[in-house]
Parts: structure tokens; sequence; C-alpha cells
């Protein structure tokens, strides 16, 4: 698959990262564009890819472009991008809040695919959702899922709508669970472990919690009973969270951070 990534920043260098890791492009298949020499040069040195300063010369022969670019950047990269883009060529965009129409306004371009991938994308262990135009072909679909699925796993959703939802949930979502993380550790060492004892306690009991919940396949509430014993020191820390309004807490984030997400639409003018 030929690949042209506009920007070379972290996310982009994360998609470029798994889709080598996974075979989906070879390194000659890749070439990145960026402002930046140094980003240039790292990303040429460290993945053995192609880059180049110009927009438009990324473009030549690529099947899939992808745009990487900071969203305060994307407005001038759409109408550079206008001028040399083919009508057969696939955009996927990864660029937070920036809407479909947006995008095929701003490229005077149909083809387009809006995506939305988190951070643990980063370790091939991310979730992006994903929905396209309606002028994108069942081939093309089936080229952005390959690719997306190199960053972990992917849902593909038929409403627009569900993506300014995802990123409340899943994008923003990593910075809540690092939060929690953080928490433990902090309150381990506070009554008395070693940190690196409290670390390892807690990175542990949350990924052998995260796959016991895949395992199992039970309602969380399930097994967050089969830990509180009645009378028990689980549930006096369960009463604590319920007097601190963790719940209320967290639906609030989760609402706060989609009501920004629906009004981020960064070169719409919003």
């Amino acid at each position: 698959m030929r690949i042209s990534f506009i920007g070379g920043g972290v996310m982009g260098e994360a998609m470029i990262n798994s889709v080598l890791a996974k075979g989906v492009a070879a390194n000659e298949e890749i070439i990145v564009s960026d402002i930046s020499q140094l980003r240039r040069d790292l990303l040429a040195e460290k993945y053995k890819v192609r880059t180049t300063p110009n927009n438009l010369q990324a473009l030549a022969g690529a099947e899939v472009v992808v745009l990487a670019v900071k969203p305060q950047d994307l407005r001038p990269v759409l109408n550079e991008l206008a001028a040399g883009l083919s009508p057969k060529q696939l955009v996927l965009s990864i660029v937070a809040g920036a809407t479909l129409s947006t995008l095929c306004r701003g490229l005077n371009h149909s083809g387009v695919v809006r995506a939305m991938p988190n951070m643990p994308a980063q370790v091939g262990e991310g979730i992006t959702i994903w929905t396209a135009t309606s002028e994108v072909t069942h081939g093309q679909k089936e080229l952005a899922r390959y690719l997306l699925a190199a960053l972990g796993r992917e849902i593909y959703v038929d409403n627009e709508k569900y993506i300014d939802m995802a990123t409340a949930v899943s994008g923003s979502g990593p910075a809540y669970v690092f939060v929690i993380i953080e928490a433990l550790i902090d309150a381990g060492v506070h009554i008395g472990l070693p940190r690196e004892i409290a670390e390892k306690l807690v990175v542990e009991t949350v990924l052998g919690s995260v796959r016991a919940l895949q395992v199992m396949a039970k309602h969380p509430a399930e097994l967050r009973n089969l830990v509180t014993s009645p009378g028990g020191t689980t549930v006096e820390g369960l009463l604590q969270l319920e007097k601190g309004g963790l719940r209320s807490l967290l639906l609030q984030a989760v609402i706060a951070t989609y009501e920004k997400a629906k009004a981020l639409d960064v070169a719409g003018g919003n």
C-alpha cells in the first residue's frame, strides 16, 4: 500500500511504526511530509521512509493520504492539498475536530475517511473509530480498515456523530485511566508501600482486571461483586468512592469532553 503522511508528529509516527510492523506497507512505499527538518531526519533514519518538506510532492503516487497535522495547521494544508489531489486518492484524516464536510470542502475532494485513534495506538493497542463519505468505495474502505487495524482494533460507524462521542470516551479515556492509576499508586505509597512495589501492584491489577473483563464476558458490576464481600474491606473503599462522587465526576468529564469535541471544527471556522 502506497501511503503519504502529511504530518510526521507523534500520532503520525505511531501509524508509521504500526503499518511497518504489521506489514501493511513497506518502507519504500511510505513518504512523509513535515515542516520540521528534525522530524524528517528522525523518521528517515528510524524507519527508512522517504521524507519531504513539500506536501504536494508527497501526494504523488499515493493510494492513501493520511492527514496527521495539528488542528491549528489544518486550514492552509487543506488549501494546498486541494490543488494536487487525484480523484482516485483516499484521504484519511486523524485531525481532531475536523468534520467530513470541512475536509471535503477544504480539499475539494469527496473521498474522505475521518478516524479517531487513541493514545495506546502508539504501542499497537489502540481502538480507532472511523467513518467515511458515501463516495468512498468498498475497496477504499477495506484499505482504510486494513491500515487502521494495524493500530489495534477498529470500529466503523455509519453516522459521523459517533466520532465526537468516541473522542470523549476512548480518545480522552486513557488520560482518565492514567489519573486513576496514578492516584492508586500514590495511595499505596501513602499507606506505606514502597513506590516500586505500589506501581507493580497497581499496573498488574489494572491489566488483570481488564483481561478478566474480556475473558469472563460479564458485566463490570458482576465482577465488582466478586471482589466485594459483605462487611469486608472492599465495600468500605467503594463506599468512599461513592461518597466522593467518582461515577458522577467521570460522567461529567465525558460530557465536557464531548461538548468540547463538537465545538472543535477547527478548519470550519468554529
